[in-house]
Order: C-alpha cells, then sequence, then structure tokens
C-alpha cells in the first residue's frame, strides 16, 4: 500500500459501494415474470460487516433499484441504502453533508461511467479491474479480484488494515 493511499484510507468513515458491477459480476438474471435477481458474494458481505463493525459506516449507492439489494442490505445492516439514483453524485453529495462529513471521509467503488463524478469526488476512489477503461483510469485504486468475486471484501480489508482495526477483527477467527 503507498503511503498516499495508506493516508487516504485512514481517513475514511463511510464507504459506500455501487451494486451492479462492483457488488456482483454485473450479471442481471430476470425471469419470464420480470423479477431480477443478483448473484452476491459471500465474502463482501463477512467484509462489509467487519468494515462496519470497526466503526465505518457502510452504504450503498446504485442506480436501479431492487428488491434483491433491499434484502441484501437489510441481511448485512447497511447503514445507508440508497436505490435508483439517476444522478449519483447529487445523491453521494447529500448523503455526505446529512452525516456531515467531508469529501475525503468518504470512499466510494464503482465500475462504469455513471460512477465517475462521485469517484473524482470522494477521498478513496476504488474499483474492480473489470471497470471500464475511464473509470480505472480515474481512481485510487483497482482490486485484484473483480465485481462480485471478492472485491468489496478487497475493499474493506483495505481500509481495516490502513486503519488497524484488521488484525482485530479477524483474531476471533483465528483462535
Amino acid at each position: 500500500m503507498t503511503p498516499d493511499l495508506s493516508q487516504r484510507a485512514r481517513q475514511v468513515r463511510l464507504a459506500l459501494f455501487d451494486v451492479d458491477g462492483v457488488m456482483t459480476d454485473g450479471t442481471l438474471f430476470v425471469s419470464d415474470k420480470g423479477e431480477s435477481f443478483k448473484p452476491f458474494n459471500i465474502l463482501d458481505g463477512l467484509g462489509l460487516k467487519l468494515l462496519k463493525s470497526s466503526g465505518v459506516a457502510t452504504g450503498i449507492l446504485t442506480g436501479r433499484s431492487s428488491d434483491a439489494v433491499r434484502v441484501r442490505a437489510g441481511e448485512l445492516d447497511i447503514d445507508h441504502l440508497i436505490q435508483g439514483a439517476a444522478d449519483k453524485l447529487h445523491a453521494y453529495v447529500d448523503l455526505r453533508q446529512r452525516l456531515g462529513l467531508e469529501d475525503e471521509h468518504v470512499c466510494y467503488m464503482g465500475d462504469d461511467l455513471p460512477d465517475l463524478p462521485v469517484l473524482r469526488r470522494c477521498g478513496l476512489a476504488l474499483s474492480p479491474p473489470d471497470a471500464v477503461d475511464e473509470v480505472r483510469n480515474e481512481v485510487h485504486f483497482v482490486t485484484k479480484t473483480g465485481g462480485g468475486q471478492g472485491a468489496v471484501r478487497e475493499a474493506c480489508e483495505l481500509i481495516m488494515q490502513a486503519q488497524g482495526t484488521w488484525a482485530a477483527h479477524v483474531g476471533p477467527y483465528r483462535s
């Protein structure tokens, strides 16, 4: 971890994540009745729970609306769920201001063009390696694992390691 990346991660108080392409691999299953299904990665889920237990608030900021995302956010006790955000930057600024946070206190992980305005504004911008080129070229860090394959977990670990909370939170699992 570079000194700049470590410094940015140490300041994070809120970690926001896009869904499609970040928390999932971007695949959308649609039934003949119009129901949509999304495959979530269990490693990401534990990472989000650990990050929250370390004192960093968690959130989802997505342009789509889905019952599956609402249910998953509930399972993970996500602090802030914003769905159907046609203008992600507006939703980001509104949430940040309501929480009394500065840009440098927020991490955002995205993968596609609608994420760029938030990625350019937040203090720690992350993407999975399968993000579009324009996103990968703008972020502070690209994870090794792909969207829906543990990228969110990797982001959570990065923040917790920089903040010195990772070892304490995984210690009970090592006993």
